[in-house]
């Protein structure tokens, strides 16, 4: 089954192909990345191009962090509140 658009997206892309629109674009004649699951392709570009980090990712970070501060406490309620928050985490 063909769109009733199809045929003027043709003459669209043919006429920007004569004027070069194409030339020299990013990627060109490099293969295609196909993602393992097409369906989270576009989530996972946005992602990347936002420089999104995931969750546990942030998470394990708070961890270290909170590691590394708790290392420095010396005061009992301060590090007993630390250990609370990491056990949270």
């Amino acid at each position: 089954m063909t769109h009733p658009l199809d045929a003027f997206i043709d003459q669209i892309v043919q006429a920007a192909e004569k004027r070069g629109d194409f030339d020299d674009l990013a990627g060109a004649g490099k293969p295609q990345v196909h993602p393992e699951n097409p369906a989270d392709a576009v989530l996972n570009r946005l992602t990347k191009e936002a420089d999104a980090k995931s969750p546990v990712r942030v998470i394990r970070r708070q961890i270290f962090d909170g590691r590394a501060l708790l290392k420095g406490l010396t005061e009992p309620d301060a590090r007993k509140n630390k250990i609370r928050y990491l056990n949270d985490l």
